[in-house]
């Protein structure tokens, strides 16, 4: 790459080999041939599992996180029957709308601020009351990278009755991610961030001793185990139109219709990449750049938003006109990161290193006077 590309968290780049596997894809495509989809699909939901820790009937291909979210809300069958939804400010804010919308139809919504940069478990503890039917939240903030601690938090909200959701773009493949060991209902992803895969393709999870008792809310031909039609020539006479039967999976529940073959060629070889790399490995390389950046930011007199513990890799400094101060100089530069109206955010990938810091840091005008 020209530049130095520290934006990984809006949209990562994809790794050459990954380019060269939906090429690959592409000239399949071009040739008329058929491409094995349904042992691509298995391949890369049984890798997706390994990275997460789930297993693969719990999880459905969806087109995107907000669509994840949005078929955990419709099988929970909110808002019929009211009752409390528990998120905070640190949440994806492309889903203010959909909460703002269902407490307008009826949800008594509460919405938790940050301390600090962090969501205190003392505050979801306080807000989750005998009527919470689910909260919802960002296992990564997207707005300054803070982890929340998803167990304690399952353990709060299930004592209670509660359903927890978890937003997981910005953990998945950034840092280790056990659903299992949780206890989180579900959680959701798309794929063109720390995935390296593109857009249009994500996961949704939903624990497996849950898929009996939840509402089917959407109906697609990939939910289907079993189709026999009794309508065409030659068909069997039957007692209806056709013999169907859903598939008892995540799939079952939530599966639509086509999906995008080419993201899942990416996916086939990046997800595999993740996994050899090591997340754990993943995290370490970063620490080092994470806390060159907080001494550094600090004392060119930026204010830091991210809590110096955070180990996800997205650094946020909350700088009023952002966008319109800094775009200049860090173009000039050569150095891309996330420019937002009051706020830039920083996300080191594992293909940055120490010498991409320091030009960012060299081309950040210092905010200190004297």
């Amino acid at each position: 790459m020209d530049a130095v590309y520290l934006d990984s968290g809006t949209m990562h780049p994809i790794p050459l080999e990954v380019q060269a596997a939906v090429n690959s894809y592409f000239e399949t495509r071009g040739a008329g041939t058929r491409w094995p989809a349904n042992d691509v699909e298995t391949r890369v939901k049984s890798a997706f599992a390994r990275l997460v820790n789930a297993t693969p009937s719990e999880l459905a291909f969806v087109q995107s996180t907000t669509a994840g979210e949005q078929l955990v809300v419709d099988a929970l069958g909110i808002p019929s029957g009211g009752g409390r939804i528990v998120t905070d400010t640190l949440h994806f804010f492309g889903s203010f709308w959909l909460y703002e919308q269902l407490a307008r139809r009826g949800m008594d919504m509460v919405w938790l601020s940050p301390t600090h940069g962090r969501i205190d478990l003392a505050a979801y503890e306080s807000a989750i009351d005998e009527d919470t039917r689910l909260v919802s939240l960002s296992l990564v903030s997207t707005y300054n990278g803070f982890e929340q601690d998803l167990a304690a938090l399952c353990e709060i909200a299930h004592a209670r009755g509660a359903k927890v959701y978890a937003d997981i773009i910005h953990a998945a493949g950034t840092v280790p991610v056990d659903l299992h060991a949780s206890g989180v209902d579900f959680a959701a992803c798309a794929s063109y961030k720390w995935l390296m895969g593109d857009f249009g393709l994500g996961f949704l999870y939903v624990r497996a001793d849950l898929i009996a008792e939840l509402q089917r809310s959407r109906f697609g031909y990939y939910q289907l185990a079993k189709f026999r039609s009794h309508v065409y020539p030659f068909d069997e006479a039957g007692d209806g139109i056709a013999d169907m039967a859903a598939r008892d999976d995540a799939e079952g529940l939530f599966a639509m219709g086509t999906r995008s073959h080419a993201v899942l060629a990416q996916l086939d070889r990046s997800i595999p990449m993740l996994l050899d790399l090591g997340i754990e490995n993943i995290v370490a390389r970063r620490l080092p750049l994470l806390d060159r950046l907080h001494e550094a930011l600090r004392s060119k007199g930026y204010a830091v938003a991210t809590p110096r513990d955070c180990r996800s890799p997205l650094l946020t400094c909350v700088f009023e006109d952002a966008h319109e101060r800094l775009s200049e100089p860090l173009e000039r530069a050569g150095v891309k990161i996330t420019l937002s109206r009051n706020r830039f955010r920083v996300c080191p990938s594992f293909f940055n290193d120490a010498d991409d810091i320091e030009r960012l840091l060299d081309a950040l005008p210092s905010q200190t006077t004297g």
